[in-house]
């Protein structure tokens, strides 16, 4: 017998698991009791005598009785039963695999790839799309198989004004069915231009709730019994779709959950929809560890995975959600006994809609010791600080004392004690530092001005966050960084831009200041000799609109190590932001690899550094490293177009997967990827403006490019880059940067 009132995580377990296996077997019951009176319904059987029909009739099926009475239950739901065996034999069974695989899928993901393995390939088909149909009459992405990801990514949002073959199908509510592919209807995700394709709205009580497009390798004649058939099989979706309505995000449930694990702290996302008990949604992997160990942990009541602080955590949300803002708390529970596990440390509520919270903490009060901040030394022109006000010390980095002008043997200074050595302009905006850190127990930021020897003014950006321990205020971490480039660079920019809109009338010498602008914040490419075993070439073509500086970039570097940097990158958006993003990671990436760290690690830190920029500037980019001592290449890619690889008159695009771009969330791990060059070889690294069409999917233009570099013409790596860029396929009016290399 099992003691209830033992409070430990392991009786919340065993309770937790006798509740589900009572759960399961009420449930069977019930459903063999729903299958017997419909056979007395439908036989005139007295119940015993249709309680032991039905078991005759799962023995002479060879099906467990809970199945066959899940038939009998369904067809009797729909239409009048039929109890003849073959009516409930093949078909029916694997319908009800296909259902029951759908049904304890837990990603949409899942749900299309048992809907083409166990129903779809039956009639040739090789891939499925599934779109959730938002209120506001938007199709979101929610789920794939059988389509590559730089594909889906393209067809992730659909808006309803976007003239499409997916909105015509959702709005009439009618399949569309492509025998020999869209041909002139429009474009659509599937292997080629002539693959078969099935656009079929799905419908769950009374409403259309989403759409699915069904993808064949070829061409398919899909005869009527093919078309009935398919679309009985992905109906299943719809009810998966139309269930997970009220429990999805705005944008993409899988998205959030994909952003809350990547996180080194724990997180977990909470749905209070329905007024009760706040129910736990997803943890993130460091959170189920520390959460009680039950099963099916997700779907449970707050107070089920966290009883000791349940109560204080669901007064937290609800507080949250009543003022609209995020709610802060250094610990909880606040009150604890010596035998409750640990307390959640640092906690923070983020209300995301009426209905969804999201909740982070911290195991420790300092997650994040210094010893681990003095990597960032090896940032250009950054420094890590941390202050000990119990002991009203100071540590820092060597790069500390080199950005305040001071000797290496001199000691450390805390924040409050650096009045002396900034200008007077700068000791407000230092004061309210102090203040946001101290007082408010809040992370800031703040710029000072550090007079020079020479006459000049260095700029300094201090990053700060508070130190606590058991909610006392007890240190102050953080990094010094050197913006003196960026702050000139922006004075240039808003100058130059204040100058551009005097001319407004004189559009001739409007794109001409542009051009020189873009030209003059572009690097000088370095000069290799005949031995060096490499030649570059290097192209920017600006935006087509007048004065739309972009944010497109190369940069082509040696290396202490006699190793060659080569990086492209294309920051979103355009105008004096974008080119002021563009020059501070263009700047920060020359910087981190002097450290001699790999592509992986420096695309590391270059999404720091862009989640710290003013703005805080996305970015997409690849970054590689070429060795002329063994030909190879380590390259990695922030969410950047793939690199094409010209060999022997093939050309090849090189993918290493899917990864996130640079500014969207901190603390990502990008992976590297080794590619073997030979003499010959020549490589092209390029933006999206070289190939982007409003009209053509990302797969068609790829393919175009791959043609293109396949017949270029035999002349020097500049003609040849020249000819890239006068044969570009875009018109998107997108400004665009591309580095050709070759190997000789």
């Amino acid at each position: 017998m099992i003691r209830t009132d033992d409070p430990t995580p392991s009786a919340l377990a065993e309770l937790a698991a006798e509740v589900d296996d009572l759960r399961a077997r009420y449930a069977a019951h019930h459903l063999l009791d729903l299958a017997v009176g419909v056979l007395v319904a439908q036989l005139g059987l007295e119940p015993q005598d249709a309680a032991r029909h039905l078991e005759e009739l799962a023995a002479a099926a060879g099906t467990p009785a809970t199945d066959l009475a899940a038939d009998i239950v369904n067809q009797a739901a729909g239409q009048v039963v039929s109890l003849d065996l073959a009516a409930v034999g093949r078909e029916a069974r694997a319908l009800r695999r296909v259902g029951a695989r759908v049904q304890v899928a837990e990603e949409l993901d899942e749900v299309a790839t048992a809907l083409v393995e166990d129903g779809l390939e039956r009639f040739g088909a090789s891939g499925l799309l599934l779109w959730r149909a938002s209120s506001d009459g938007c199709l979101a992405l929610v789920g794939g198989h059988g389509c590559s990801s730089l594909e889906m990514s393209r067809w992730r949002l659909l808006p309803p004004q976007l003239c499409s073959l997916p909105m015509e199908a959702l709005t009439e509510s009618h399949p569309l069915w492509f025998p020999k592919g869209p041909e002139e209807r429009g474009v659509l995700p599937g292997p080629s231009a002539e693959s078969a394709r099935a656009l079929i709205p799905l419908r769950a009580r009374g409403r259309t709730v989403g759409l699915a497009l069904v993808l064949w390798p070829g061409p398919a004649p899909l005869d009527e019994s093919t078309r009935e058939q398919v679309e009985g099989l992905v109906s299943v979706s719809a009810r998966v779709l139309d269930a997970g309505r009220a429990t999805d995000y705005a944008s993409d449930r899988p998205v959030l959950a994909a952003v809350l694990d990547l996180l080194a702290h724990p997180g977990m996302s909470l749905w209070h929809g329905d007024g009760g008990e706040p129910r736990v949604e997803h943890l993130n992997p460091t959170a189920r560890r520390v959460a009680a160990p039950l099963p099916s942990q997700t779907g449970r009541p707050l107070s089920q995975l966290f009883p000791y602080a349940a109560a204080e955590l669901t007064e937290l949300v609800g507080e949250a959600q009543r003022s609209g803002s995020p709610q802060r708390m250094s610990r909880l529970p606040t009150a604890r006994g010596r035998d409750d596990p640990p307390p959640l440390l640092n906690v923070r509520v983020l209300p995301l809609s009426p209905e969804r919270s999201v909740v982070l903490w911290h195991l420790s009060s300092r997650d994040h010791s210094f010893s681990l901040l003095q990597s960032t030394g090896r940032l250009a022109g950054a420094a890590a600080f941390e202050d000990d006000l119990l002991r009203g010390v100071a540590q820092w980095t060597d790069q500390a004392f080199a950005l305040f002008d001071l000797p290496p043997e001199a000691a450390p200074l805390t924040l409050d004690q650096l009045h002396n050595l900034v200008s007077p302009d700068s000791r407000g905006e230092l004061d309210a530092l102090l203040e946001t850190l101290t007082d408010r127990l809040e992370p800031g930021t703040a710029v000072l001005q550090r007079p020079r020897t020479d006459g000049g003014v260095r700029h300094i950006r201090v990053i700060a966050e508070p130190l606590l321990t058991h909610g006392t205020l007890t240190g102050v971490t953080g990094v010094f960084q050197d913006v003196s480039i960026q702050h000139h660079t922006e004075v240039a920019l808003a100058a130059t831009f204040d100058q551009l809109t005097t001319v407004q009338a004189k559009a001739d010498q409007r794109h001409a200041l542009a051009l020189q602008l873009q030209r003059a914040i572009l690097p000088d490419l370095p000069e290799f000799d005949a031995d060096s075993g490499i030649q570059v070439a290097a192209r920017y073509r600006p935006a087509a609109e007048e004065y739309r500086v972009g944010g497109d970039w190369y940069d082509v570097v040696r290396l202490p190590d006699g190793s060659l940097l080569v990086a492209v990158g294309d920051v979103a958006g355009h105008g004096i932001d974008a080119a002021t993003g563009m020059v501070a990671l263009r700047n920060a990436l020359r910087g981190l690899a002097v450290t001699g760290h790999g592509p992986a690690r420096l695309m590391h830190w270059l999404n720091e550094v862009a989640l710290h920029s003013p703005g805080r500037p996305t970015a997409t980019c690849i970054c590689a490293v070429y060795r002329p001592q063994d030909r190879r290449l380590r390259w990695t890619s922030a969410g950047h177009l793939p690199p094409l690889l010209l060999r022997g008159g093939r050309a090849e695009l090189l993918d290493h997967g899917h990864s996130l771009l640079l500014g969207a969330v901190a603390d990502v791990r990008y992976g590297e990827a080794v590619t073997e060059l030979r003499p010959g070889d020549r490589l092209l690294l390029y933006t999206d403006g070289l190939i982007e069409r409003r009209h053509a999917s990302l797969d068609q233009t790829l393919a175009v490019l791959r043609r293109t570099a396949e017949h270029l013409p035999e002349v020097g790596l500049d003609q040849q880059a020249d000819v890239l860029v006068e044969r570009s396929l875009g018109d998107t009016d997108d400004d665009s940067s591309l580095v050709l290399l070759r190997i000789r």
